[in-house]
């Protein structure tokens, strides 16, 4: 059974540590048999969510689409003054449009979290509000998240990371996201 992970995640920066941090995890998911599809950086932008307005952008379009067909997420998000960047909060208000679904928002799919900023404090709350948010949109959080502090752990553009344990907790997150949605 072929299952689909959609990752979401990064900044406007093209290659950040966050989007490193969410191709690591994405990498497990795929060693434990599922597709995977990214949803970064520039594919993020989108005007700010509004329920009022029933016209989306293709951006926005694309990426509740990829989430309707999506049987796991991960969700990775820069640390911002101590919490998730506006950038992925605002893609992530934008499954509001999932309510109506046969599976509204992310109900029943594994959600893994991956925090990352420059320091612990905004790296953990990152990661916990990641958590919180998918519980309001009826996911599973993963056992295991993520808190990558970019002062200690630097990424390589594939998400190799010198630190063994970082790279193990990424790659863990992806597999726990695939073979929740694998049913093992």
């Amino acid at each position: 059974m072929a299952v689909t992970v959609v990752g979401i995640g990064g900044s406007i920066r093209a290659d950040s540590q966050s989007e490193r941090a969410l191709h690591a995890a994405l990498a497990g998911a795929r060693d434990s048999g599922a597709k995977v599809h990214a949803i970064t950086g520039n594919g993020l932008v989108m005007p700010f969510y509004d329920p009022a307005v029933t016209e989306r952008v293709t951006n926005a379009r694309e990426l509740v689409d990829a989430l309707r067909e999506a049987d796991g997420v991960v969700l990775a998000s820069p640390g911002y003054h101590g919490t998730v960047s506006g950038l992925v909060k605002n893609a992530l208000d934008h499954v509001e449009d999932l309510r109506d679904d046969r599976r509204p928002y992310l109900h029943g799919r594994a959600v893994g979290c991956v925090g990352i900023a420059y320091g612990w404090q905004a790296t953990v709350n990152t990661m916990q509000a990641l958590r919180s948010v998918a519980h309001a949109l009826r996911g599973w959080p993963t056992p295991l998240g993520a808190a990558v502090n970019s002062a200690e752990t630097r990424l390589g553009p594939g998400g190799e990371c010198a630190d063994e344990k970082v790279t193990s907790t990424l790659h863990t997150i992806g597999g726990q996201v695939a073979d929740f949605a694998l049913g093992r």
